[in-house]
Order: structure tokens, then C-alpha cells, then sequence
């Protein structure tokens, strides 16, 4: 399957790349997942050391995001009464719903107690991580180690389905390597075990994050069941987006590693998909006649300003423990696309204090977009709001 950015054509308008772009449908406004509503129908996939609840109420004030989802969990962690990490991977806060946890683990049981704490914690939604290429959890039968053996699989959904009556997801990878491709006949298991929805990522777990996704994958789980399918893998733009829901007719889509760089991709989708009655309208250039989509919000340079800000703030705000270190851990993700963002990164990561690197932001955007002067918003007892 040729995906949007797999043509070579020029800018120009080659015809393959005004064929492939013409290969667009809007991402729903809406989508049920069981009784619950996810409008639009976007996913804010789970990562781990990513989706915590600073970063998912940063992406939600932002906008268009229909779902969250916290960092992939230890259902033996909540166990653990002393779990602290796993306790902290389920914090969340009210303006967080709907937001859906997702547990990996290999016993059935473990399992369904866990998923049975969750419900009694508020979370709209359980989902079991079936994905994870991690050794450290491979080598524990859990995330996508549990892909070789489906009857293992079977019983975790059974007992899970059986342990709460909030919506039950799964979110898998479509099998061990290219010998072992298993995603249609797991969605098909999905279903028949009362499942309320599947999450492909198009890759196997022996690709793990290299090479391109395989939308042909989420076209074939999508032809195979009747409930509701999220395409996962590669989506970089709205574009994107929308090239994966004409291509596979996925109810939804999930994005991941694209939402670190660009917190702005689900308003961007909203926004491209928004008053088209259904249908996405193509407008030409007056140069050159190149075909392109009703336009979306780009970021400027004071929009990123604000975006580091306003993240690095929420950090200190939220006590997260390790907030330096999450700093310097997104500072290489949310200076993309900054011009000399290099000297930027290079301050923060030098910086010995949470104060210091606010003001490394300061003093690298102050000539830049006209601040008031260097450090002041670091020396300010700042509140958030995007």
C-alpha cells in the first residue's frame, strides 16, 4: 500500500503524488467505543515515559484529542500495594476523561484484578498492551512476547471482560515478525470475547519502530470485525491521517511518537477535517497548480515559546519527581522545527536547576519574539493555560 509520503514526485504535482493526496477522507467527528463517546474520533497513544498526566492534560488543553490513555502499567505493579510508580501512571485528574488505562501483564487473574481497581478508580476505559517490543518486557510473556501464543491471549480477554463493565480495548502489534502475522485472527478473538475495540500499530514487534507501517494490516482487521478499528503507525500530519482512514476505512486513528514534536497534530486533524460536509475539498495554487487541502494552523515561533513554557511549568507545578530531567528529556522533541534549536537543547541539558532552564528558554527566545527580558518568567510564580 503506497502511502502519502511514499511518492517521489516533486511539489510540483507529479500525477502519482496528485493521485495519492486526492486519496483522502476525513477522520470521524465522533466514534463508541461501548457506551462511551470519543469526539473526534483521535487517539493519544500510550507511552511510556511520555503520557503521564502533565503531558496528556498539556495535549487535551491544546485540543482536538478525543482520548487519552496513561502509560502502559504493570497489572502486578497495582497489585503491589508499595507500587509508588504504578500509582503515580494512574493519577489523573477530572478534566482528564475520557481516559482509558492501559495494563500489561500475563496472568489472567492478575489481570482481572487489576482491571477491576481501575474501573473502581474512575478510568472510562481498560486497555490490555499487547504491542510493547520492549526485551525487558518481552522476556515477562507481556506486552507483544504474548503475540506467539493466542490461547494465552484468549484467556487474559475472558477474564478481563468478565472483571469490569467499563469498555474493554486491546492494542496490539500484527504479530511477532513477517512469518507471524496474527493481527486479523487476535481482532477476530478480540470480538468474539466481548472486546470493545482494537488498536493496530501496523508493524511487527521484530520491527519494533523501524521501517514503515503497514496500513494494508488495519484494512484487513477492519474488513474482518464489526467493531470499531484504530489505525496506529505513521501518521505525521493530517495528511496522514487522513490517508489511513480512506485506505483502511479505520474508525479512528492513535498517534504516538509524532505527538512529543507536534502537540498540535489532533487540533491540526481537526482542523483539516472540519466543515467539509464528510468530504475534504482540494483547492489549486495559483502557481503551478498544485493541489492542496483546506489549511491548518502552523505553529510560530512565539506558539512554541509558549508550548516549552507552558510544559515545563506544568512539570513543577504537577511536583512530578524528575521534572529536570523531563525537561531535558522533551526539550529535543518540542524544539523541533525551532531554527538554532541546537543552542537551545544544548543550554537545557547544561542547566543544573528547574529555574535555570526556564530561563534558558527565556534568554533563547527573547530576541527572537520580543520578551520582556531574560529569566523574568522564571523568577514568576506562573500559572498554566493554553
Amino acid at each position: 500500500m503506497r502511502k502519502y509520503w511514499d511518492n517521489s514526485g516533486s511539489a510540483g504535482g507529479s500525477p502519482a503524488t496528485t493521485q495519492a493526496t486526492n486519496q483522502l477522507a476525513p477522520v470521524p467527528s465522533s466514534m463508541m467505543i461501548g457506551n462511551v463517546r470519543i469526539a473526534p474520533a483521535t487517539v493519544l497513544a500510550p507511552m511510556a515515559g511520555v503520557t503521564d498526566t502533565v503531558f496528556r492534560r498539556f495535549i487535551r488543553n491544546l485540543g482536538g484529542c478525543g482520548l487519552i490513555m496513561t502509560e502502559f502499567t504493570s497489572a502486578d505493579g497495582i497489585l503491589r500495594s508499595k507500587d509508588r510508580k504504578a500509582k503515580l501512571y494512574l493519577h489523573f485528574y477530572e478534566d482528564e476523561h475520557p481516559i482509558s488505562a492501559q495494563l500489561f501483564g500475563s496472568d489472567p487473574r492478575v489481570m482481572a484484578e487489576a482491571a477491576r481497581m481501575v474501573e473502581g478508580l474512575g478510568f472510562d476505559l481498560v486497555d490490555l498492551n499487547l504491542g510493547c517490543p520492549a526485551k525487558k518486557v518481552v522476556k515477562c510473556n507481556g506486552g507483544s512476547g504474548l503475540l506467539k501464543d493466542l490461547p494465552a491471549i484468549g484467556k487474559i480477554f475472558e477474564a478481563v471482560r468478565a472483571a469490569v463493565t467499563i469498555p474493554f480495548t486491546v492494542k496490539f502489534r500484527a504479530g511477532w515478525n513477517d512469518e507471524n502475522v496474527v493481527c486479523v485472527e487476535l481482532a477476530k478473538m478480540a470480538e468474539d470475547c466481548g472486546l470493545c475495540a482494537v488498536a493496530l500499530h501496523a508493524r511487527t514487534r521484530e520491527q519494533g519502530y523501524s521501517g514503515q507501517a503497514r496500513w494494508e494490516w488495519i484494512a484487513a482487521v477492519k474488513d474482518a470485525v464489526k467493531i470499531p478499528v484504530i489505525g496506529n503507525g505513521d501518521i505525521r500530519t493530517p495528511e496522514h491521517a487522513c490517508a489511513m482512514v480512506a485506505q483502511t476505512g479505520c474508525d479512528a486513528v492513535m498517534i504516538g511518537r509524532t505527538a512529543p514534536s507536534n502537540p498540535w497534530i489532533f487540533r491540526q486533524i481537526e482542523q483539516y477535517c472540519s466543515g467539509n460536509s464528510g468530504e475534504l475539498t482540494l483547492a489549486r495554487t495559483a502557481e503551478g497548480g498544485c493541489p492542496h487541502v483546506v489549511p491548518y494552523d502552523e505553529p510560530s515561533e512565539a506558539d512554541r515559546y509558549q508550548m516549552i513554557r507552558t510544559y515545563f511549568e506544568m512539570l513543577i507545578e504537577e511536583e512530578m519527581p524528575g521534572a529536570e530531567g523531563k525537561m531535558k528529556q522533551f526539550a529535543s522533541w518540542f524544539t523541533h522545527g525551532v531554527a538554532g534549536g541546537a543552542a537551545l537543547r544544548k543550554a537545557i541539558y547544561e542547566s543544573k536547576s528547574r529555574v535555570e532552564i526556564l530561563a534558558s528558554v527565556e534568554a533563547f527566545f527573547e530576541g527572537r519574539i520580543g520578551l520582556r527580558g531574560a529569566g523574568a518568567l522564571a523568577r514568576e510564580s506562573v500559572g498554566f493555560s493554553l
